[in-house]
């Protein structure tokens, strides 16, 4: 019954409280695509996530009901930095729906004007305001209707301190003629959220007499130099348990995961160069004062395998170079990439294929086998190999009888046609593809039986084509399996490699698709086809994650496009619908949505890609 009054108590006073409008709600993943593409229209990098912003802290004057429920201590904010614009998960702050679709779309375009961090929050929003308005005058219908409407729902002047007042007056003025105030007042408390500004990535919005908003942002304008705004919560706790982090499990990520960290220990208790970049990756960071040390700490990190245990390395590796968006140029000589064999044919050359595999690889073949270009002679030649007897008596016949066409075609060629075309097929091997799709399959069971049947019916129609793998472990250790080359036949040897495939580690992607295009390009084909079968986006622990991996993987490809090369990826990646058309173009790839169906789909991509 206590539970039942304490609910009851909960849902009554929280609904006193807030201010939302419930059932004028309009939610960022609806609008997700419609916001992306007026961003981006509007002159926004292709290459930033449209996010959902986590609630951070702010400081304002709270209301006795809002104290009483505990609501209004976090807020949702809009932001962007160079990986991402973040806005608010859903919007409920206005009475209808359109508004709060403005308001999403509004945001996006201040967002897609602002191309530096802020100088003062106050000031730089009324200047990206003014250039939205007067590059765009379509939009200011819409801010009109905002304004008006936000201002509706401010707080009152006269129930405000004489400070929080003039904060406000500030505010509405700002708002109502952007540009015409160059001062914010400050307060005891930071003003009511103005959602339809922009606030900066990397702070709190503090109380006056710590840090108001534009003095904070003032604040972090010279450590944003050195230091990128980051996606995360921090929160400050009395006491810190060794036991009480959360490591949220996936396998390509193992450092997204929440950890309490001793604010007043000595020292650094790692001497690894990538500590810094480890903990920009922390979901949330709490802290505490417990001088308590742990008695142990763990660092989670991938090991080679052995020698003995390890696929034969190809030579001593090769240097590649790649794309760092943040200086628009290469880092020369970068990567190591490590050419590698699974050693394994070498004993086993009998492989056949798997039971369950051998009636689909045998239709394949009859299919494909129709792709392969028949030899013929072709009669009534100008010139040709030999005498096209048939043509000559018919042509005396007709000479005989008085008839002559004037047709001297006496001969006869030799037709040999052949598909010119070469394709390399290149397979993410990362970890993520030990993951299970179903109870008794993996994502690299799906894969070898992908690889296997298009194998399969690449050799019924003599097509020239290679199949590579590829996982990193950091940019030292790009690893490279070569699973068939151009100059090799299909065989029970390819067959055994390819049923000798492990997951890996990571996917450096950008490394791989450079060393498939050395090789692709050596072929003298008229259509070259690269072929890149993956489960998921780029990554890889050494900042190789978010925009840094997808600028450098894009770089890539625009690089195969320049060599003459067609690349195409196959994904199975749910969420390849946010970021692939960045990489590949709107017709350069596909998702299959049902993992389990890439083995039969994966030779009909090939035919209406090579047709």
């Amino acid at each position: 019954m206590e539970e039942y009054v304490g609910l009851k108590w909960h849902e009554y006073i929280t609904g006193k409280a807030s201010t939302d409008h419930k059932d004028a709600t309009v939610r960022l993943k609806d609008q997700g695509f419609e916001i992306g593409v007026l961003f981006r229209a509007l002159g926004g990098e292709a290459g930033l996530r449209i996010d959902a912003a986590m609630p951070r802290d702010y400081y304002m004057r709270r209301s006795l009901l809002q104290k009483i429920a505990g609501t209004h201590e976090q807020v949702e904010l809009a932001w962007r930095d160079q990986e991402s614009l973040r806005l608010p998960e859903e919007l409920s702050l206005f009475s209808t729906t359109k508004l709060n679709k403005y308001s999403y779309l509004w945001l996006a375009s201040l967002a897609a004007q602002q191309t530096q961090g802020f100088n003062h929050w106050f000031v730089d929003n009324q200047t990206l305001t003014l250039k939205v308005l007067e590059t765009y005058p379509g939009m200011k219908l819409i801010y009109q209707q905002l304004v008006a409407a936000f201002i509706a729902i401010r707080p009152d002047i006269d129930d405000l301190t004489p400070a929080a007042a003039e904060q406000e007056v500030a505010i509405r003025q700002a708002l109502l003629e952007p540009g015409s105030i160059n001062e914010f007042p400050s307060a005891e408390f930071a003003p009511c959220p103005v959602y339809l500004w922009l606030y900066p990535g990397n702070m709190s919005v503090c109380a006056a007499n710590e840090q108001s908003a534009g003095d904070a942002d003032e604040h972090s304008k010279g450590s944003s130099n050195k230091k990128k705004a980051k996606r995360k919560k921090a929160e400050r706790v009395d006491n810190y348990e060794k036991n009480t982090g959360l490591m949220v499990f996936r396998l390509e990520n193992l450092f997204s995961f929440s950890e309490f960290v001793p604010v007043d220990r000595a020292g650094d208790d790692t001497d690894e160069e990538d500590a810094e970049s480890v903990a920009d990756d922390l979901d949330v960071i709490s802290v505490s004062k417990n001088r308590q040390a742990a008695s142990s700490s763990i660092k989670f990190d991938l090991d080679l395998p052995s020698s003995d245990h390890d696929d034969l390395k190809l030579g001593e590796g090769i240097l590649l170079p790649e794309w760092d968006y943040r200086k628009q140029g290469y880092h020369q000589d970068f990567c190591c990439l490590q050419p590698m064999i699974n050693e394994l044919d070498r004993t086993d050359c009998s492989t056949v294929l798997p039971p369950h595999l051998v009636a689909d690889a045998a239709k394949l073949r009859r299919q494909f086998s129709a792709l392969k270009p028949i030899r013929q002679w072709l009669n009534r030649q100008q010139d040709g190999d030999e005498i096209d007897v048939d043509r000559w008596l018919h042509f005396m016949a007709d000479k005989e009888a008085g008839v002559s066409n004037g047709e001297q075609a006496f001969y006869r060629s030799f037709n040999n046609q052949v598909r010119d075309l070469s394709c390399l097929i290149l397979a993410d091997l990362s970890l993520s593809t030990d993951a299970y799709i179903n109870n008794h399959q993996r994502v690299i069971d799906v894969v070898q039986d992908s690889l296997q049947l298009l194998c399969e019916a690449l050799a019924a129609t003599g097509d020239r084509f290679s199949v590579y793998g590829f996982s990193s472990l950091k940019r030292e250790h790009v690893r490279f399996n070569v699973i068939k080359n151009f100059n090799e036949r299909y065989s029970p040897n390819i067959r055994s490699r390819i049923q000798n495939l492990k997951p890996g580690y990571y996917t450096r992607m950008g490394a791989a698709i450079r060393q498939s295009i050395k090789i692709l390009s050596a072929e003298k084909s008229h259509q070259r086809v690269l072929m890149i079968i993956t489960d998921g986006k780029p990554n890889d622990l050494d900042l190789y994650e978010g925009r840094y991996g997808v600028e450098d993987t894009r770089m890539a490809i625009i690089e195969a496009k320049q060599a003459g090369l067609q690349p195409f990826c196959v994904t199975i990646d749910e969420e390849a619908d946010e970021y692939l058309p960045h990489l590949f173009g709107k017709n350069g790839f596909v998702v299959i949505k049902d993992p389990a169906q890439l083995p039969k789909e994966l030779p009909r991509l090939y035919v209406n890609l090579t047709r």
